[in-house]
């Protein structure tokens, strides 16, 4: 554990003496040690960076952050004194030792995780304020037993969640490594104590195995004349729980508790070193993996195998190029994003390449600051909710983007928007960092002015998407509505009583009505094409319903009972004619009803009145009675000539008559006629079926 005392030569003798004189200017500037003083102090924190071979800017703005001189220092004064890249620096790591965004909740939640940790990446200017801030955190862990037991918790999670990932990501393993093994120790303080038990109780012994393999495999490769680096791989705690929960072993059947590297210069060397093990040791042909000759889908290369020793132990070997070994341990390689997960691109690992080259040298490069500063996660933006939910957005977005980000309704009913608690207009664009608050309307829709690129009110493709969909929808619904009016005034135009839908979907071969009322309504189907598809008769169109009254029965029409003389009137619904089965149906306003026998009302009344249904036939009937017909043919061109020639001949008067041509030339011919009796109506509607152009004749019912 480290003490709060540290003494200002070490830090003096890292720098010569031009730089060291600005070390003592920073150090002239801090209160004294304090025991009682239990957070992070500057000069700790520098201490701590001492071992990553920072620069003269980092290790000056690293005892300048100390939260002691907060309020006693200017930011004129640290420019002047110190330079504005010190001042950068500082102004980032406070804002980093300020920030209470995290919450326990968190946890549970993997991607407010990873939009925290890129918010606190993107809203740095200088990326060696991420690193002084993961020097605070280590140092603030060590003190940590001196807090409450939900400070510890709550810190020790947003180290697990936020910091250690963040240490990962930018390459600095030894933090990340330190992070994770001091969280742990607070969240799980039993499991903890016995991890490292149990590596104590076997540490010499493990120490003795790997030095023996170590030897004896120098030893060989000398011999073969190939040139390697042999190390022992350490193993932490944390890391070592992780995979005994993912593998459900125990820490004993853990493989790589005992784990060796080699590191040779070319990459057929890789595999003359594999043979030497495999010749050597007894090998476990299942824990063998070549990720040479198939890569990880990180791009991760080494060859994979476990060797058991004379004595039974189990030792990992991995062996891998100097690039190949560079490759998965700086910045974000294949050693964190096979654990992480997650996609990253050749942008975010050239930045942290960047990082970790300017954390290797002693002189600030600025072109590569700058680098790293414009591109790590360049096109992102970062803002709350006010429950303080974190958002990520495409940089540049505006407040309706967010509120489409949120839900989509929110969106739509979005009419205001206020940031850090004052009005804005939807067109401004958000920072990283700030607090927005949508203002709806209870019913509301979009604006067509929304989605104008030259207007800035969305940048957002998922925003932009939503919108437009929601016209297009309306679009469709309109579409649908207009072509609804379309068929029903075609229909009326044709005498129609409705549209057969289904039959006309049927027709033009569209199961989805929505979708052919919709093209109806687009004019993607014409009046013409409906027409002809209304009139044909595999549709089993029904006319509308004639409106002419019959002529008046004479008394001795229908008989009731055999009796004359009896108050009668004959059915609109289904008109029967002399010749027709009758029945009789006792009314209330039109004395006894006179229907077919097969008429559907009839039968309906039989059924629920059956004590109002009399027996009726045919009398001394009128000579005329009035019928509808509906002729259809291919084409009006002398059809009314010929019919009424027929008519004529077998003396039947015409009382109505319609003609309708359609858009194909065919037609429809509408007749009401006076008929003596079904045989003469059979015999007529026969001698107009036998006409040429007549496809189709029947009688209205």
């Amino acid at each position: 554990m480290l003490k709060p005392n540290f003494p200002d030569e070490k830090l003096l003798e890292y720098f010569s003496a031009t730089d060291g004189e600005l070390i003592k200017s920073a150090l002239a500037l801090l209160p004294p040690d304090d025991e009682n003083y239990h957070r992070p102090t500057g000069k700790q924190v520098a201490h701590i960076l001492l071992g990553f071979h920072v620069d003269l800017t980092t290790i000056t703005a690293a005892l300048l952050s100390d939260p002691r001189l907060s309020n006693s220092l200017s930011a004129p004064e640290i420019v002047q004194q110190f330079g504005q890249a010190v001042m950068t620096l500082i102004k980032d790591v406070n804002w980093l030792n300020n920030l209470n965004v995290y919450s326990i909740e968190v946890t549970h939640q993997p991607q407010q995780s990873e939009i925290l940790r890129r918010m606190l990446l993107s809203m740095t200017h200088d990326a060696r304020a991420v690193i002084i801030k993961l020097a605070y955190r280590v140092q603030r862990l060590h003190s940590l037993q001196k807090e409450s037991y939900e400070m510890r918790h709550y810190i020790a999670h947003e180290t697990i969640d936020i910091y250690a990932p963040i240490a990962n990501r930018l390459g600095v393993n030894q933090l990340k490594w330190e992070l994770e093994d001091m969280a742990f120790r607070y969240l799980k303080p039993q499991t903890y104590r016995d991890i490292a038990k149990s590596l104590a109780s076997n540490r010499q012994a493990r120490l003795n195995c790997i030095d023996q393999f170590i030897s004896l495999l120098g030893e060989r490769l000398q011999q073969e004349q190939l040139q390697a680096k042999i190390y022992g791989r350490p193993k932490h705690i944390y890391s070592i729980w992780k995979k005994m929960q993912r593998k459900n072993l125990a820490i004993d059947e853990l493989y790589d508790l005992l784990a060796v590297r080699v590191i040779v210069d070319k990459l057929s060397a890789c595999y003359e070193v594999l043979g030497i093990v495999h010749s050597q040791w007894q090998y476990i042909p299942k824990e063998f993996d070549d990720y040479i000759a198939n890569p990880k889908e990180n791009g991760y290369q080494s060859l994979h195998t476990v060797i058991l020793d004379p004595d039974g132990n189990r030792i990992e070997v991995q062996i891998r190029t100097q690039d190949m070994d560079e490759f998965a341990e700086l910045g974000i390689a294949a050693h964190w994003r096979y654990k992480e997960g997650g996609d990253h691109n050749a942008v975010t690992e050239r930045c942290i390449a960047t990082l970790r080259q300017l954390l290797s040298t002693k002189e600030t490069d600025e072109v590569m600051l700058e680098s790293f500063k414009t591109s790590l996660f360049y096109d992102r933006v970062y803002v709350l909710t006010p429950k303080g939910k974190l958002i990520d957005l495409v940089k540049g977005s505006t407040p309706l983007d967010f509120a489409y980000a949120i839900h989509t309704d929110i969106g739509h009913r979005c009419r205001g928007a206020k940031v850090n608690g004052r009005i804005v207009n939807l067109s401004y664009e958000l920072r990283s960092g700030e607090q927005v608050e949508i203002l709806t309307t209870k019913h509301g829709n979009p604006n067509r002015n929304w989605i104008d690129p030259n207007l800035g009110y969305l940048k957002s493709p998922h925003a932009i998407s939503k919108v437009k969909s929601w016209f297009k929808q309306q679009q469709l619904e309109q579409n649908i509505s207009l072509g609804k009016a379309i068929l029903e005034k075609e229909a009326h135009r044709l005498g129609l009583s409705a549209v057969p839908l289904k039959e006309l979907s049927t027709a033009f071969n569209e199961p989805d009505l929505n979708k052919l009322l919709a093209s109806i309504g687009r004019g993607d189907i014409n009046n013409r094409q409906i027409a002809s598809k209304l009139s044909i008769p595999e549709l089993k169109i029904q006319p509308v319903k004639w409106v002419s009254k019959p002529l008046t029965l004479n008394k001795n029409s229908v008989l009731v009972d055999g009796i004359a003389n009896v108050l009668t009137s004959i059915a609109h619904c289904c008109n029967p004619l002399p010749g027709d089965e009758i029945g009789g149906y006792i009314s209330h306003h039109k004395g006894i009803t006179i229907h077919r026998k097969n008429c559907s009302n009839f039968l309906q009344h039989h059924a629920e009145h059956p004590k109002q249904i009399v027996a009726v036939e045919w009398g001394e009937y009128a000579t005329q009675h009035v019928v509808p017909i509906i002729i259809q043919a291919s084409t009006s061109d002398n059809l009314l000539t010929d019919v009424t020639q027929l008519l004529s001949h077998d003396k039947i008067a015409i009382q109505a008559a319609q003609l309708k041509t359609l858009d194909d030339f065919s037609c429809v011919l509408q007749l009401t006629l006076q008929i003596k009796n079904t045989n003469q109506l059979s015999q007529i509607l026969s001698k107009i079926n036998d006409l040429p152009q007549v496809f189709d004749v029947k009688r209205r019912t």
